[in-house]
């Protein structure tokens, strides 16, 4: 016959290894999170700095365009003040100055807009080049926050380890038919399966625990589970309940 105490006792002390393997299960399974949200991050000032070098090259592409634009200008210039010689009458004179002038406010317009974006390149190659340090050290810290998870990852897989060896050791006591109904129970109920009744409340979902239910568990015939969260329950030695 089954001593139903000493196994509630076993299951106590499973639970208490249970309790720490799932903990170590959930942390786990956060770890890869962690690290392709650093990677995600370090994606994100790449995609960022990627898009600072697109528009400088675009900033130079309009300079060099403006270049050749004011070299057009110019060469129209003085193509203009060549012609300007060959003109006769004072009309055509006045109006050739006029074209030469207009000519060359354009250009003008044209210097200071190549100016404009020689700044705006400046200003710009200055926050690639701050970003690039950035992120550099951003990569290092990144590699190194990953090395601490890995190393995390490696510390709980070697607690799991021990936790699994030291749970092999107390399962061979306890009845299969208990065993089944508590490991059944923990899988379900977030890897809690066993708690104690206090205050004539169940330690798992805090729901009133009427006092027949309280006397049938410390009658110790059989288990007796929550009728709520159907977690088992017991009762500690120095409770007076």
């Amino acid at each position: 016959m089954v001593n139903l105490k000493s196994q509630l006792t076993e299951l106590i002390h499973l639970q208490t290894i249970d309790s720490e393997i799932y903990v170590l299960k959930n942390e786990k399974e956060l770890k890869p999170k962690e690290i392709q949200a650093i990677d995600a991050a370090f994606e994100e000032k790449k995609t960022h700095l990627a898009g600072l070098e697109q528009a400088l090259l675009n900033l130079q592409k309009q300079r060099k365009d403006k270049e050749l634009e004011l070299a057009s200008k110019e060469e129209s210039t003085k193509k203009l003040e060549t012609q300007l010689y060959q003109i006769k009458t004072n009309k055509e004179y006045q109006a050739m100055l006029k074209q030469i002038q207009d000519a060359k406010a354009d250009a003008s317009v044209v210097e200071d807009q190549i100016l404009g974006l020689f700044d705006q390149a400046d200003k710009i190659k200055n926050d690639v080049n701050q970003e690039k340090q950035r992120l550099q050290e951003e990569e290092k810290v990144g590699q190194e926050r990953k090395s601490h998870i890995q190393d995390r990852i490696k510390e709980i897989d070697e607690r799991i380890a021990q936790l699994e060896a030291q749970r092999k050791q107390i399962t061979p006591a306890l009845d299969r038919k208990v065993l089944t109904q508590y490991e059944r129970i923990l899988l379900n109920r977030d890897g809690l399966a066993i708690v104690s009744v206090k205050d004539n409340s169940c330690g798992g979902c805090n729901m009133f625990v009427p006092p027949q239910v309280i006397n049938l568990i410390r009658m110790y015939e059989r288990i007796i589970t929550c009728e709520v969260c159907n977690r088992i329950l017991y009762i500690e030695n120095n409770e007076g309940t």
